[in-house]
């Protein structure tokens, strides 16, 4: 029961980071209008999008690091983290700090998928099961929610440092 926990709540923890993000894309992606309509200042928040995902993964490698302190020990690290494929995947999110990632906006959306994809599972067997976990249900639900709520965070958090770099270089 205790590894069961530790998966789940390492799940919770990935949803939390990622799985808002593709709302909070297509939201961006709607507002900036089609891409030859866009204005410039409409095409730099497209192209913020991937920014703000390499955040939120630079986040989640802030509280890996914050909850192996004091000891960041390679032993240590083998023995309190686990890495499993979903870990590893949600940790690659960093990579859209290079301008390699992230001159395809949608390379980010991809990446993203993977972990909207879990709530949509939990989606799916909420309605199709004759056993009903309202608890497990309104968990995912409120870490999708809270998700949501920090992807919008770091992309107007992403948004406003780049436009302020932007305004102190033309100084």
């Amino acid at each position: 029961m205790g590894d069961e926990m530790i998966v789940y709540l390492e799940r919770l923890e990935l949803l939390a980071f990622f799985s808002g993000y593709p709302l909070i894309y297509f939201l961006i992606l709607s507002l900036a209008g089609q891409k030859s309509t866009r204005t410039p200042f409409k095409s730099k928040l497209v192209l913020l999008l991937p920014l703000a995902y390499a955040f939120s993964g630079t986040l989640l490698w802030g509280l890996l690091l914050k909850n192996l302190y004091p000891d960041y020990s390679l032993s240590h690290i083998r023995s309190d983290v686990q890495f499993s494929f979903i870990k590893i995947w949600g940790l690659l999110s960093i990579l859209f700090w290079l301008p390699i990632f992230r001159k395809k906006v949608i390379i980010s959306l991809f990446h993203s998928l993977v972990f909207f994809y879990l709530i949509l599972k939990t989606i799916f067997f909420q309605l199709t099961s004759t056993i009903v976990d309202k608890d497990f249900f309104k968990n995912d639900m409120k870490v999708y929610f809270d998700s949501i709520l920090l992807n919008a965070a770091t992309f107007i958090a992403t948004t406003i440092l780049f436009f302020l770099i932007a305004r102190l270089r033309k100084k």
